[in-house]
């Protein structure tokens, strides 16, 4: 398979093949709504081969030396970054996002790799001084095994990677299912893993029903390790699968990020990054601004900032250099928008921007899953748009009167993946980071994942972390030795 192909099939024991059964899920252009591919649905046969190549695969990945592991995860790096272009054109034709911010997480797929590349040769042990010059004590660290991992459609090369690049470094076979809504990015980059060298087996990639798969592979002895990201009643129920196993996992789930501006920030440059933070992705981006708090005083000249720069922002398809703000990626999304936006109306918000599907659009995107960026004030906490992860371009703006208050009203969710605030105050920007219920924090930026930062949150948002040096160590076991001389 060539790096210019888009692949559409399974990846088991280093070959694509079709499914057992032939069966196929298309999969649709949210701008258009129509179906552009097609993708194998495994069944149970294939998902068996898939267990027995990543078990035996695992055997041998184990024993390759780290700088071996190492030279292949820095040119997997390379090789995506120099077919940045396709993998970028294929993303925006199944997920929606504009071509500039596919080209951009592609880049911060290959950064993934680059870092593991790195992280693999970092996995120390220790040597540790007992009571007993008669023994020596050692603290292994070794591969926890085949994984299971499972990622969503918003970003599809980027969540993969975060999870294909420290299992791989850390001497693990993967089978990863990617989402059936967005799957050929995620096997583009299995192809420049491929040609980087890693072995027939190490890289599974199965497509297919979400339920049957998760279900089957996780209640196989061969998985050791399940990692997902992906929605709280999904990783729910993963985590009720790996419990009956006794399974290793990691969770990044939900997000309701709140951001805080304080009435000392420069008003229009918050609201600037805010804004364009916040309809970055169409809104889905799970640790994107979703519920924003404006200090009493400068409310008002906030929400007129925050709408202006709204309402410049071009709404289209990906494919179109001028597009800020694409579809969403499919009619789940388009539909769970307008229920917030009629559930906020109802109790009383107001609109004053957006909170419709565009009109006029051009007959050849008259299909597809469009709403206008959206912004609501006079909004309350018994609506529906502060309680439940909106992943959408609908922006709620509240007011608070001091920290106190802000804080509370931020942590009165039972999601903690992020948190930003905007201030000028040295002290307000310390109190707010270390009040905020969640794992990450901005000050004065919504811009923060990062290869070499740590990537994950608190409550209901998740388990363990990725991205940084912590991010090899759920794919790691350590094993105390004790020798008696």
């Amino acid at each position: 398979m060539t790096s210019a192909a888009v692949p559409n099939q399974l990846l088991i024991g280093g070959r694509w093949c079709e499914s057992a059964t032939g069966e196929r899920l298309a999969v649709i252009d949210p701008a258009t709504g129509r179906e552009v591919d097609s993708v194998p649905v495994a069944a149970r046969s294939d998902l068996d081969e898939a267990l027995r190549v990543a078990a035996s695969a695992w055997g041998d990945w184990r024993e390759v030396d780290v700088w071996t592991r190492s030279a292949v995860l820095r040119r997997a790096a390379e090789l995506v970054r120099e077919r940045a272009e396709p993998i970028a054109e294929t993303m925006t034709q199944e997920q929606g996002k504009p071509l500039a911010e596919a080209r951009s997480e592609v880049g911060a797929a290959a950064d993934q790799f680059d870092w593991y590349a790195d992280e693999a040769r970092r996995m120390y042990g220790r040597l540790v001084d007992g009571h007993s010059r008669a023994n020596r004590l050692m603290v292994m660290r070794q591969p926890v095994g085949p994984v299971a991992a499972f990622t969503p459609w918003n970003f599809p090369a980027l969540l993969p990677a975060r999870k294909l690049a420290p299992a791989i470094a850390a001497g693990c076979s993967v089978i990863l299912k990617p989402a059936e809504e967005a799957p050929r990015t995620a096997m583009h980059i299995a192809v420049a893993l491929q040609d980087a060298g890693l072995p027939d087996g190490v890289l599974g990639i199965v497509t297919g029903h979400p339920a049957e798969i998760s279900e089957h592979l996780i209640a196989s002895d061969v998985i050791r390790k399940v990692t997902l990201t992906g929605s709280v009643p999904v990783g729910r129920r993963l985590l009720h699968l790996a419990a009956d196993g006794i399974k290793s996992v990691s969770m990044e789930l939900g997000g309701h990020s709140p951001l805080l501006v304080f009435a000392d920030a420069d008003v229009e440059e918050a609201a600037e990054v805010a804004a364009r933070g916040k309809f970055r992705n169409s809104g889905q981006v799970c640790i994107c601004a979703s519920r924003f708090f404006v200090q009493d005083e400068i409310a008002a000249d906030f929400t007129e900032a925050f709408v202006e720069v709204a309402r410049g922002l071009r709404l289209g398809p990906g494919d179109d250099p001028a597009t800020e703000v694409g579809p969403l990626s499919n009619e789940r999304r388009l539909l769970a928008a307008e229920r917030l936006v009629a559930d906020a109306v109802g109790k009383g918000a107001h609109v004053v921007l957006g909170g419709r599907r565009p009109e006029n659009m051009p007959e050849k995107l008259a299909g597809g899953f469009w709403i206008e960026p959206t912004v609501l004030v006079d909004v309350t906490q018994d609506m529906a748009i502060m309680s439940e992860e909106p992943f959408c371009p609908v922006a709620p703006i509240v007011t608070f009167a001091d920290l106190e208050d802000g804080l509370a009203k931020a942590n009165d969710t039972p999601y903690g993946l992020a948190g930003y605030v905007f201030t000028n105050d040295t002290r307000t920007a310390f109190l707010v980071a270390e009040g905020l219920e969640v794992g990450m924090v901005g000050v004065n930026n919504v811009v923060i994942a990062t290869a070499e930062a740590p990537f994950g949150g608190v409550k209901q948002s998740g388990v363990g972390r990725e991205g940084g040096a912590e991010g090899i160590d759920a794919y790691l076991e350590t094993k105390y030795v004790n020798v008696r001389l």
